[in-house]
């Protein structure tokens, strides 16, 4: 067998590569994991943690208007500080991204904190110049979000920069309907901004049920959200006061203070040296893998967003898991992509596990759907009209639930053990059987006509 300096060598030190150098150093793996920017990757560092805590920030501004029917005195409107939230979520990204680091450094992990690039089957190449070689190489690096090619581009920012912002701004135009773009809106409207979502369909979240994307647009057009359908930019201009004009086909143009795009996210396989070693990718730049996670060369593999299979982080460490176990525990594993559980925490969230109604009629052809539509006992009490709406459907021949699909308070809590019984092929009629938990938002799970 030929000397290598290491038995894996990882680029990129996110969720998949954290777990994956992990677990193969844990079973006895001499494992190097490089890292050009800060252990943790985008979940920890500039995506899903960071922003979930403003999702959490954003929520008191309900509760705290709310607060008054439940007996509470409290001063409106309230202040808020953005900076004091800022910072107190930056700080815990500096703790989780210590956490991280501490994991790795136990399980035997060396960190090299520079980029590497591949520089053929088994070598590649540090920032410093230096060469270091693997038996086998998995690359981790993750996406970065896109950004349109119109005029004035570089005016806009991305999720990369929402976390450092100075201030909130008065105004925002998002770009975009994806999951990334409906969270950042409900976050900026919370903390007092107007926003304006554009997208260029007429579609939002799309690959979510109609019906609770539906819903989502409906009470975000109650709330004050702006949205501009069909519409593509034509540019942006930066005026003397800093302010920016977009201008969109099909629209008429708006001035707003900041320009935030989010518009998908390719993966991070530029200037990556991927070609020296006969890997190939996809039109997006993704690398093909197959169900082993093994590139198109025998030694390289690949696992996360870097292949744009589903850029979800549990997946990006469950494919980790799966490739540290087939090649160093002696456990051949592949990973399951069927009723991958999604949430979007937007204002309501809403999460989806499964076939939607329209995914179900096509490859089913007998469908049966159940749903509740309800004014959560909070909602009621604080005067707010805002509706959940809850949907179940399900096989037409043999009643099992193939897709459940939620909007509302903590649908994504909810949705987590329900997806447990639609991964297992339970029945409507299994959850029948199943006494309801009251006074909950949950119950409606097993109250469903």
């Amino acid at each position: 067998m030929p000397d290598y300096d290491y038995d894996l060598f990882v680029i990129g030190a996110g969720s998949g590569g954290t777990r994956a150098s992990r677990v193969a150093a844990a079973h006895g793996a001499k494992v190097a994991v490089a890292e050009e920017y800060r252990v943790g990757g985008t979940c920890v560092i500039r995506g899903c943690v960071p922003k979930k805590l403003l999702v959490y920030g954003a929520h008191f501004a309900e509760d705290l208007r709310d607060a008054a029917q439940f007996g509470w005195d409290v001063p409106q409107p309230c202040a808020f500080d953005w900076k004091r939230l800022r910072d107190n979520v930056l700080a815990e990204v500096d703790r989780i991204n210590g956490a991280y680091t501490q994991t790795l450094e136990n399980n035997g992990v060396e960190i090299i904190p520079q980029r590497a690039v591949v520089t053929g089957p088994h070598s590649v190449r540090l920032a410093d110049g230096s060469e270091k070689t693997a038996a086998r190489i998995l690359v981790a690096v993750g996406a970065h979000p896109a950004v349109p090619s119109c005029p004035g581009h570089e005016h806009g920012i991305t999720s990369n920069e929402a976390f450092h912002l100075d201030a909130i701004p008065k105004r925002v135009l998002i770009a975009g309907a994806g999951y990334i773009a409906n969270e950042f809106a409900g976050i900026f409207h919370q903390f007092g901004a107007h926003v304006i979502i554009m997208n260029r369909t007429q579609d939002i979240l799309r690959g979510y049920d109609l019906s609770i994307r539906d819903r989502l647009l409906q009470i975000s057009m109650m709330k004050g959200l702006e949205f501009r359908f069909d519409a593509a930019f034509e540019g942006i201009d930066k005026g003397e006061d800093g302010c920016l004009t977009v201008k969109m086909s099909n629209h008429e143009p708006v001035t707003v203070d900041m320009v935030m795009f989010a518009t998908g996210r390719l993966p991070n396989t530029k200037g990556l040296g991927l070609e020296t070693a006969g890997v190939d990718v996809d039109e997006k730049g993704a690398i093909k893998v197959d169900d082993r996670n093994r590139s198109t060369c025998e030694s390289i593999f690949a696992i996360g967003d870097v292949t744009n299979r589903v850029q979800l982080t549990p997946v990006a460490i469950r494919e980790g898991q799966a490739f540290a176990d087939t090649f160093y525990g002696d456990k051949p594993t592949t990973v399951d992509y069927g009723c991958i559980p999604s949430a979007v925490f937007s204002h309501p969230p809403l999460a989806g596990v499964g076939m939607t109604e329209s995914e179900a009629k096509q490859k089913l052809g007998s469908v049966a759907v159940y749903s509740s539509d309800f004014r959560p006992m909070k909602n009621v009490l604080a005067g707010r009209n805002e509706r959940a709406l809850y949907k179940m459907v399900c096989d037409g021949e043999t009643g099992r639930i193939v897709g459940l699909h939620m909007i509302g308070p903590d649908v994504p809590e909810i949705l987590q053990a329900a997806a447990i019984a639609v991964k297992a092929g339970l029945t409507k009629a299994q959850f029948d059987e199943t006494v309801a938990l009251h006074p909950t938002m949950a119950e409606e799970l097993v109250l469903m006509r």
